[in-house]
């Protein structure tokens, strides 16, 4: 009796290890998986709260509710049951999938400048009149839920490609993907829900006779404007930098080592160069090259899109 308690003790024993490292292998997967989608994370903060722009400030959280919801269940019910089919049964195909939404990202980025510079519209945006506010909301919502499904799809594929560098545990990798999935998206709208709501509390606070309260709610009404004005920047040199080094690593995994060799060779010589900051200023050469790359990507594909084919952005809100 004594032996057989003993031997399930460590019985035991050994299954809280392997728990335990099956723990901190999903903490350190879904936290690498996490920094690597950062691009478009950021991307998606500073896109999401323009679908909000033009509604009644009753309806700011309730909407921000539905795409939070509609987020979960493209990750949760779709995107993840997806990405470990594929990790399963075609692993070849990440790459080509992470390499097709660089694409998209990089098109969405250089769309977006093209449009900051005078190019043309396309699809509806926020200074259309609202005419129905219901179904307004409703197909802003819908807009957002779609724009969501790629963004988070490219968030997927490239945890899931960071997640396959570490483990090849099944559960590992799905619990991973899960953790990544709910975080970011409790993050992102987290984040848009404070920022849409912040001008409330200024016009709250600036309506008080007098103190740090009236003060404090001047500069958030000041500062807010700004704030989305550098987020939609942010995002879009984010799409840009994330897009283009994914095109960048794809074509070096598949054996076209030009651009790769460019981008790290100029990253390491400005490193070399920089003595104590190198590290900093390497990343930031590295990250300036992929962007100009996911800029130059990005035009082509939207002129070919727009002038070739003739087929518009669609119905989301710029």
């Amino acid at each position: 009796m004594p032996s057989g308690l003993v031997a399930l003790l460590d019985d035991v024993s050994v299954i809280a290890r392997t728990a335990a490292a099956s723990i901190d292998d999903i903490s350190v997967a879904a936290s690498r998986a996490g920094t690597k989608a950062a691009g478009v994370v950021i991307d998606d903060a500073a896109v999401t709260p323009s679908y909000v722009t033009g509604l009644s400030p009753a309806r700011e959280l309730p909407i921000i509710w539905k795409i939070t919801k509609g987020s979960l269940k493209n990750k949760l019910l779709f995107l993840l049951p997806g990405a470990l089919a594929l990790s399963v049964f075609l692993p070849g195909a990440i790459i080509f999938l992470l390499m097709l939404g660089g694409g998209f990202l990089c098109y969405e980025g250089a769309e977006k400048v093209m449009e900051k510079l005078g190019g043309a519209k396309h699809g509806k945006t926020i200074e259309d009149e609202i005419t129905d506010p219901e179904k307004f909301e409703n197909e802003r919502v819908n807009g957002a839920i779609r724009t969501d499904l790629i963004l988070s799809a490219e968030i997927m594929a490239i945890s899931l490609n960071e997640i396959a560098a570490i483990t090849d545990d099944f559960w590992v990798r799905a619990v991973a993907l899960a953790v990544v999935g709910i975080a970011i998206t409790v993050v992102v709208y987290g984040a848009v829900a404070l920022i849409v709501k912040m001008d409330d509390v200024g016009l709250h606070l600036s309506q008080q006779e007098s103190g740090f309260e009236l003060t404090f709610g001047h500069f958030l009404l000041q500062s807010m404007p700004k704030l989305l004005t550098l987020l939609s920047v942010v995002g879009t040199v984010a799409m840009l930098w994330v897009g283009g080094g994914i095109i960048v690593h794809g074509t070096h995994e598949l054996g076209l080592h030009a651009l790769y060799d460019i981008a790290h060779g100029a990253e390491y010589a400005v490193q070399g160069a920089t003595g104590a900051l190198g590290g900093f200023f390497g990343w930031l050469t590295y990250a300036a090259i992929s962007a100009v790359l996911g800029l130059a990507i990005g035009a082509v594909i939207a002129f070919v899109l727009h002038k070739v084919l003739k087929i518009g952005h669609g119905d989301e809100a710029h």
